[in-house]
């Protein structure tokens, strides 16, 4: 392995859809490595994600720990979530539930990721992969916790038009983990000097 490549620290948040499987793959390309960059990737589940997938594979995968429950505690002083914001280059949350995208506009931290968001340093970005029923992408409620969170700087990719696992087709599904991989190389190339 070559030493001289620098470290990005990314944080995958996986929130409860049926889409949480395919956080598995993104896990395993961001692993794989970020364009010249070696990718350390840790996983914040929340309940309703394991719900859908277990943690097994994001451990297996990344060869890290996988932060599930916000009262969990390790050999560190520092409660888990704190320490990984101030670790993390990037939070990326995917897939991201309309419960989830609420909490973060209105400031609730209520979980291990919702916490984990909200003590983000303010130079960590928060890259956002929305996947749920296309009727409740377009709830004004949603429309308008997106809106405020892209006010703040966060920024969103998807979701895609498509047949949902609910059986409708509209725009909801979660964009392919290779554009949201690539997403992140980019953001991770921005920040580097």
């Amino acid at each position: 392995m070559d030493t001289s490549l620098k470290t990005a620290h990314v944080v995958v948040g996986v929130t409860g859809s049926i889409a949480a499987h395919k956080a598995i793959d993104l896990v395993s390309l961001l692993t794989k490595g970020c364009d010249g960059t070696r990718c350390e990737v840790r996983t914040v589940m929340t309940a309703d994600a394991q719900k859908f997938v277990t943690e097994v594979p994001f451990r297996t995968l990344s060869r890290n720990a996988v932060v599930r429950d916000l009262y969990e505690s390790d050999e560190q002083w520092t409660p888990r979530h704190i320490a990984l914001a101030d670790w993390a280059d990037l939070l990326v949350i995917a897939p991201a539930t309309a419960n989830t995208i609420a909490k973060l506009a209105h400031g609730i931290a209520d979980n291990a990721l919702t916490c984990l968001a909200l003590a983000l340093r303010q130079e960590t970005g928060l890259l956002i992969a929305p996947a749920m029923n296309g009727r409740m992408w377009q709830h004004p409620a949603t429309v308008e916790n997106v809106r405020v969170l892209k006010s703040r700087g966060v920024e969103f990719i998807g979701p895609e038009e498509g047949l949902q696992a609910c059986g409708y087709s509209g725009k909801g599904r979660m964009s392919p983990v290779e554009q949201i991989a690539e997403r992140v190389r980019q953001k991770l190339s921005e920040v580097r000097i």
